[in-house]
């Protein structure tokens, strides 16, 4: 009976998800975790990751626990931005280039590398779709990852970022512009916003 109580505490505590490393700091085996899997009190939906079996799994939030290194980038974050004209296929995130993902992380997900100085900038937190808490790229930092990765990406979704983000209603043009600089794509940026003007 002790060991409902926690694992609920547990759930209610970390927005429905139970994590094994959690469970086990808390008194909790893993034997414990995996009797209550079998007997169809919570579901496992990853390695080391647990939801009660009647919640609809927020997989942006399930990937976000799995890595600090996770950052949701491209396709993802324009999802996450409402600026994409559809739902990704698969995931797009990013991590520092010195870093490494487990294969299971990768399995399903665009992979993106970039050099460690550049990793956090443009972090923020935004919700999911389910309201949930992430890790993404802002808007402006998403529109030059999108136009560096310009040869990667359909080119649809090219075009559907930068005028989604033209004709949204908190740009930062200084920010975007800056971005731009720095990673090399403000001849990019020109070319498109011309076509949209």
């Amino acid at each position: 009976m002790e060991a409902a109580k926690t694992i609920n505490q547990l759930l209610n505590e970390n927005n429905g998800m139970i994590r094994t490393a959690d469970a086990v700091n808390a008194g909790i085996s893993r034997a414990t975790l995996g009797r209550y899997a079998v007997k169809g009190k919570l579901e496992r939906v990853a390695h080391g990751q647990y939801i009660r079996p009647d919640d609809f799994p927020d997989e942006l939030y399930l990937l976000q626990q799995r890595s600090e290194k996770i950052v949701f980038s491209h396709e993802t974050a324009l999802f996450l931005h409402d600026m994409a004209e559809r739902t990704p296929l698969r995931h797009a995130l990013t991590i520092p280039s010195n870093g490494k993902l487990s294969p299971s992380l990768s399995v399903g997900c665009k992979i993106y590398y970039v050099k460690p100085k550049l990793h956090d900038m443009g972090k923020c937190s935004v919700p999911s779709r389910m309201g949930h808490e992430v890790i993404a790229y802002n808007a402006e930092r998403t529109v030059c990852d999108i136009l560096r990765s310009r040869n990667r990406i359909d080119s649809q979704t090219v075009a559907a970022a930068i005028r989604n983000y033209a004709a949204g209603k908190n740009q930062d043009w200084n920010l975007l512009s800056e971005y731009a600089g720095i990673f090399h794509v403000t001849k990019f940026l020109r070319q498109y916003l011309e076509v949209l003007s």
